[in-house]
């Protein structure tokens, strides 16, 4: 039967069933752990007297099974010291290699709008997080605000508005869960007012899009050219427009300036609504970025921000810069949805904005991405016939490909059996017919070892396909 013991110094757990006397089966038990990882190297097991009094045993079975096991190399023993794990990651079983993927596995990460998880600030984070548990109250881990902490929303206040040209107070900022959430409580606030029409960017994030019209909203598309989303085709039933101002996704280009006073005074007229995605504002490598929409309207725009692109996905924090009219609803609908966001995760990346760790890792980000997109630029000018779109910014470059082929859906086949993960431009369309192929090619989630061999990878593509040098796409006026 499985036993466990609770008052060692670690607390583990054994199947002592099966053939054999006690000492056989404690050291099969223990051999079983080690080796499938359960246990680690270097983790100290508990003493000979605690475990035998745990398992009620005699200390000389125990002894015996801990010196059979040291012959064996399972654990490391020392006099006066704790019996260890030892290192046996080569009696395990072997996995694939990396460069023999099965089937469907990623070997080279291209895709758009992930960062290198790689080079997430492990060291500055476990800094401010003993910070912040130094400090704590002990009313920091209980219940959380549906709104957020205020130490987070009072430090993204300094911080949005000294780099991102935002305008707001620590009381008009919720924090969700990421922009996903953000979206669909605010469908739920929109639609309980009676609003149910919405403009979304065409082409656009199509899971965005999905998740509006799942909410009950009924959609159409604003086309996009070389100045951005057309936001003169709004029609007067529209009350929610989803934008991508500073970098459009997928194209690439921002906003043009016409475009952005036209619909901020568009929103003023109508009483409408400005939804905007500042997905990856902060990475521009040519200039200062692009600042946001927001602070040319406050009061009609919801302004949308996350750690997904600049620390990693996992953090799972977002914020929500609101008009005052929204604060009171969004709360609720937050509250009702999850009740709040981790408290604990908020306070540590309040810190790491306050003593500007945030910003030292964006810069050093920005440097290293930059790199990153100026040797994929420099590889697909060997391939003239493909073009290249959008300004240098961001986690992505969109390549359009010519009329005559190769077809997008070959390339993507392609990609796929030399477990190359990108993605292509015509599922982004709200109507996919007739538009031309393009890829999205993502250059920040590989770690800096893994990215010149996934340039490679692309490259034997666009080498081994149909395309003619020469040929060129057409513009973006035609996405």
């Amino acid at each position: 039967m499985p036993e466990n013991w609770s008052s060692s110094r670690l607390d583990l757990h054994l199947d002592l069933a099966g053939e054999g006397g006690h000492r056989a089966r404690l050291e099969a038990a223990l051999r079983e752990a080690i080796r499938a990882g359960r246990l680690t190297a270097g983790t100290p097991l508990p003493s000979t007297r605690g475990l035998a009094q745990e398992l009620g045993l005699s200390r000389g079975t125990v002894s015996a099974a801990y010196d059979q096991l040291a012959e064996q190399g399972y654990v490391t023993t020392r006099p006066g010291a704790a019996t260890r794990v030892a290192d046996v990651s080569h009696a395990r079983r072997p996995e694939p290699p990396q460069d023999i993927p099965p089937n469907g596995h990623v070997r080279h990460d291209l895709r758009p709008g992930r960062p290198d998880v790689s080079a997430f600030p492990a060291r500055g984070w476990l800094a401010a997080t003993r910070r912040v548990l130094d400090r704590a109250r002990p009313e920091a881990f209980g219940p959380g605000d549906p709104q957020g902490r205020i130490e987070l929303r009072t430090a993204l206040t300094d911080y949005l508005g000294r780099t991102r040209g935002v305008l707001t107070t620590p009381d008009r900022i919720v924090i969700t869960s990421g922009y996903y959430q953000t979206v669909q409580l605010l469908c739920r606030v929109l639609l309980a007012e009676g609003r149910d029409v919405a403009a979304l960017e065409d082409p656009g994030h199509d899971f965005y899009r999905d998740t509006v019209r799942r909410a009950g909203f009924t959609t159409y598309g604003l086309p996009v050219d070389a100045h951005g989303a057309d936001t003169g085709t709004l029609t007067a039933r529209t009350y929610a427009v989803f934008l991508t101002p500073s970098h459009h996704y997928p194209t690439g280009v921002p906003l043009h300036p016409s475009r952005r006073q036209a619909v901020c005074a568009w929103a003023r007229a109508t009483g409408g609504l400005i939804v905007e995605d500042d997905y990856d504002g902060e990475f521009r490598y040519d200039r200062r970025p692009v600042g946001a929409l927001q602070s040319l309207a406050p009061d009609q725009v919801v302004y949308c921000g996350t750690t997904s692109k600049t620390l990693g996905p996992a953090l799972r924090l977002a914020w929500t810069v609101l008009p005052p009219d929204l604060v009171t609803p969004m709360v609720r609908a937050k509250e009702a949805d999850d009740l709040y966001t981790e408290t604990l995760g908020q306070m540590v990346l309040a810190d790491f904005i306050a003593t500007h760790a945030y910003d030292r890792h964006i810069r050093a980000a920005r440097l290293r991405y930059r790199r990153r997109r100026e040797l994929l630029i420099d590889r697909l000018s060997a391939f003239p016939a493909v073009t290249a779109h959008g300004v240098p910014a961001g986690l992505h470059t969109l390549v359009t490909l010519p009329p005559e082929g190769p077809a997008e859906a070959a390339l993507l086949t392609t990609c796929a059996d030399r477990g190359l993960a990108l993605r292509g431009l015509t599922e982004l369309h709200h109507d996919p017919t007739d538009r031309p192929g393009g890829l999205l090619i993502g250059f920040a989630a590989p770690s800096e070892r893994a990215y010149p061999a996934a340039l490679d990878a692309l490259c034997a593509v666009f080498a081994g396909s149909s395309t003619r040098p020469g040929t060129r796409c057409p513009g973006l006026q035609r996405l």
